[in-house]
This record gives structure tokens, C-alpha cells and sequence, in this order.
């Protein structure tokens, strides 16, 4: 029997900690599965508290991903892929769910918070789980900045549809997308910042409240925008051809970002072994039919050239197909509070990857000290949440996505592999769920998201490169020094 909120064993034999050796064996000392999981939910100062169900975590994934790209990025991607938008949803869903299989597996057999950047530590080294986690810090960090701008675009949609003002373009906009600074922006991540701070718990219940909201709201779109589908809207389907298709998939799976944000809440589920995988496997099915659907009735309703500039294409198709403001300030009031759902669980996220990366020294102790309280890591909250507000405040949406795709898919790629590598290395392990077809599943996953990377465009690569460069000078200059395995060394 295990005691109420520990955490199961992970492992059915022990693993020795990995041999002192030269440069090339310290870049890739791994630290072991039964290490991981004892440290969980241990920080500086305090603890993370055991307080999450199934249900609770498949609203964190669900909050994470739903609404980001369906309210937001589509009006980005078709352009790029005309009513074939469908056909790009379901190629980022597919090349999501490969990833979740794999995801799965690993969250049910590394209960811990750190996500990729754990599993990548225990299977294939130290370097490595530091770029992980590097490419994370650009998946969770930049993508709530990213989700921020989209928020303010429908919170003007709300102001103007509701009490017919609008909240001037100056302070509406960030440079180079017509203003000077997006305060709406900045406001919801602070805003989401309050609601961290409170508590994990109290931040998951508000989460399953504005879950249930974003669905209700996607739900009256479909119904509404139902009655204006026009079977002209329809053709060409495949405008520009399957290059389009594929370069909107691989925009479009930034709106996929979030279905791994349950393996981030590993160390504070009461069941993670059993709850981790079922949380999401069952987000990312929910959340690509909604998809789906909701684009389907888009470019049903309303013709693929004029969704371009749109970030609130959806208020716009509900005004023209109704004739009225009463839909559309509707859907958008449902927007603003989806929206921020996604910019709560994805800063939730970003804390629980750094706090990891800090309790194993590769980042400064700062993000790992936990308020003995509210069981949270105050100022880790804080300094992501700032650092989160003026990227939404500074940057325009679409570099934003686009960074943040990338850095996704190449995590992502990593867990595919990381997979591979622990039934090699660790055959004999206890897991709860596992990936089917093995290796040949992790590798279409794999393979799949270095297509969708090479989708992307020239300058995404290189901020990709610039982001990378930098991440490895921080690590080599502190992380390799401060590392807690390398500290155990001497």
C-alpha cells in the first residue's frame, strides 16, 4: 500500500549514479529514475503538495491547449492553407499524438515535474536534458506571451461590442504590429501571476471553471456559424497546394502546445503513475475533434482570404453570419476567459520546469525555494510571470508562435527518442502505460516532428539558433559547474 500522496516506485532494479569522468562523460551523466522520483515535490525551503486528480490534471491540459490556436493562431494559418486548414489541424494533431504516446510512457514512469527535461536527464544526459529544458523555457515561456497578445486582441472585441469603446492601439499593440506597448497583454499574466500565487489547487479550480466556459463558447460558434456555411467557401480547397497545408500544420501546432502540461503537475498528483498518462491521452483527443470541428465551420462561413490579420477571426464570422454584435460580444466574452485559462496553466508549466531545473543546480536555487505555506514557489512565479509580460507587451504574436513551435518539436523529438533509449536501458522497469508498436511509433513521432521544424521559416531557425547559442553558454558557464551531479562528483 503507499501512503496518502507519495508517489509510487518507479523502478523494479536501482540504477548506480553514473562514473567521474572526463568532459565528454560529464556532458552526458545521467541521473537516475529512483533519484528523480525521490526528490519529487522537494524544494528549498518547503514542498510541493500532493493535491490533483485525473480530473484536475486533464483540465490543466486541456486549459493549456485548447483556445490558443482555435481563438487565436487560425487566423494565421489560413491564409497559408485556404479551407484545407482541416487538413493541417489533423497533421499537427497526428504529429501530437504520437508525441503523447510517448509522453505518456514517460510521465507514468517519471512521475515528476520537470516534464522532457527530466526524461531526457535520466536517458540521455546531462547536455541534452539542458537543452530540453532550454527548448521548453521557449515552448512555455514565449507561448504565454504569445497567447497573452491574442487575449487582448478579443478583449478589445469585448470592450467595443459591448460598451463601444476600444482600448487605444497604442497601448493595444506591441512595436511593430502598429503600438507602442500591449498592456492587455501584460495585464492577463499578471492577472494569472495572482491566481499562481494563491495555491496549486486553487489555481486548478479556477482552471476547470474557465475550461468549461472556452468549451461552451466554441460550442455556440459551431452552432451558430452552422447557419452561414456556404458550399462556395469550400473551393478551392487546397489553394496552395500541400506546401501551404504543411507550413499551416506546422503553425498550427503551437495550437497543440499544452497537452504535456499534465506531466509538469507530476509532483503535485496524488496518483501520477496511474493519472498522468489518462490525463494526456484524454486532453489531446477532447481537444483535437474541438479543433476540427470549429475550423471546419470557420471557412465554412466565411471565405479563406479575408481570414487574413484576423487574431479574432471567430467574433468576426459570428458578427458577419448573424448580422448582430450580440454573438460575437458573446463569443468573445467566452474568449477572454478561455484565453486566460491558457496563460494560467502554461505559466503553471514554466514554474514546474524551472523549479526541476533548479533543484538539480542547472539553474539558481531562486526558482526551486518553496513558500512554506501555500506549498508554492513564490519567487519563481514572479520572475517567470514579469519576464512573460513584457514578451507580450514587446513582441507581435505570429514570431512569437513561431519560435515557440520550434523549440516544441524539437522537445518533443527528444521524448520520442527519450522512449527508445529507457526500454533499452531499462527494460525491466514498471511502467503504467506503454507506447504501442515500440520503436516504431517513437520514431514516426520523431520523424515527424523534424518534417513539420523543416516547415518553418528561415528567420524561426535562426532565433532558434540565436536562442540555442545562448542556452549552451549559461549552461557551460553555470549549469555544468553547479550541477548537483557534478557537485556530488567532488
Amino acid at each position: 500500500m503507499l501512503e496518502h500522496g507519495a508517489a509510487p516506485p518507479a523502478t523494479q532494479q536501482p540504477e548506480s549514479d553514473p562514473p567521474v569522468g572526463g568532459l565528454g562523460a560529464r556532458l552526458m551523466r545521467r541521473k537516475p529514475v529512483e533519484r528523480l522520483v525521490a526528490e519529487g515535490g522537494q524544494g528549498e525551503g518547503g514542498s510541493l503538495r500532493r493535491s490533483m486528480g485525473v480530473w484536475q490534471l486533464t483540465m490543466i491540459s486541456i486549459g493549456a491547449t485548447l483556445g490558443t490556436g482555435i481563438f487565436v493562431v487560425l487566423g494565421e494559418a489560413v491564409p497559408d492553407a485556404g479551407p484545407a486548414v482541416v487538413v493541417s489541424f489533423v497533421i499537427a494533431g497526428l504529429t501530437a499524438l504520437f508525441s503523447a504516446l510517448s509522453y505518456a510512457e514517460l510521465a507514468g514512469t517519471i512521475p515528476v515535474s520537470g516534464s522532457s527535461y527530466s526524461y531526457a536527464y535520466a536517458t540521455m544526459g546531462e547536455l541534452i536534458a539542458w537543452v530540453c529544458g532550454w527548448c521548453l523555457i521557449l515552448e512555455y515561456g514565449v507561448s504565454v506571451a504569445a497567447v497573452a497578445v491574442g487575449w487582448g486582441e478579443y478583449l478589445n472585441e469585448l470592450l467595443d461590442g459591448a460598451f463601444g469603446v476600444t482600448i487605444p492601439d497604442a497601448l493595444a499593440a506591441p512595436p511593430g504590429d502598429g503600438g507602442i506597448f500591449n498592456l492587455p497583454g501584460l495585464l492577463v499574466v499578471l492577472l494569472a501571476m495572482a491566481f499562481l500565487l494563491g495555491g496549486a489547487r486553487e489555481s486548478a479550480r479556477a482552471n476547470a471553471i474557465m475550461v468549461g466556459v472556452k468549451i461552451a463558447a466554441l460550442v455556440l460558434f459551431c452552432a451558430v456559424a452552422f447557419t452561414g456555411i456556404r458550399a462556395g467557401n469550400y473551393t478551392p480547397f487546397m489553394p496552395l497546394g500541400m506546401a501551404g497545408v504543411s507550413a499551416a500544420g506546422a503553425t498550427l501546432f503551437f495550437s497543440y502546445i499544452g497537452f504535456d502540461a499534465a506531466s509538469t503537475a507530476g509532483e503535485e498528483a496524488r496518483n501520477p503513475q496511474r493519472d498522468l498518462p489518462r490525463a494526456i491521452m484524454f486532453s489531446l483527443v477532447i481537444v483535437t475533434a474541438l479543433y476540427c470541428l470549429v475550423a471546419a465551420v470557420a471557412v465554412g462561413a466565411l471565405p479563406w482570404q479575408r481570414f487574413s490579420g484576423s487574431e479574432a477571426a471567430l467574433a468576426s464570422i459570428m458578427k458577419d453570419v448573424t448580422g448582430q454584435s450580440f454573438w460575437a460580444v458573446l463569443l468573445a466574452a467566452g474568449a477572454v476567459v478561455a484565453i486566460a485559462s491558457v496563460v494560467l496553466t502554461v505559466l503553471y508549466g514554466q514554474t514546474r520546469i524551472l523549479f526541476a531545473m533548479s533543484r538539480d543546480g542547472l539553474v539558481p536555487k531562486v526558482f526551486s525555494t518553496v513558500h512554506a505555506r501555500t506549498g508554492v514557489p513564490r519567487a519563481n512565479t514572479v520572475i517567470v510571470s514579469l519576464f512573460c509580460g513584457v514578451l507580450a507587451a514587446a513582441v507581435p504574436l505570429g514570431q512569437l508562435a513561431d519560435a515557440t513551435s520550434i523549440g516544441t518539436l524539437f522537445a518533443f523529438a527528444l521524448v520520442n527518442i527519450a522512449v527508445i533509449v529507457l526500454r533499452r536501458t531499462r527494460p525491466a522497469m514498471a511502467r503504467t502505460f506503454r507506447v504501442p508498436l515500440s520503436p516504431l511509433f517513437p520514431l514516426i513521432g520523431f520523424a515527424l516532428c523534424l518534417w513539420m521544424m523543416g516547415s518553418l521559416r528561415t528567420v524561426t531557425w535562426v532565433v532558434f539558433g540565436g536562442w540555442m547559442a545562448v542556452g549552451l553558454v549559461l549552461y557551460f558557464g553555470y549549469g555544468m559547474r553547479r550541477s548537483r551531479l557534478a557537485t556530488a562528483e567532488k
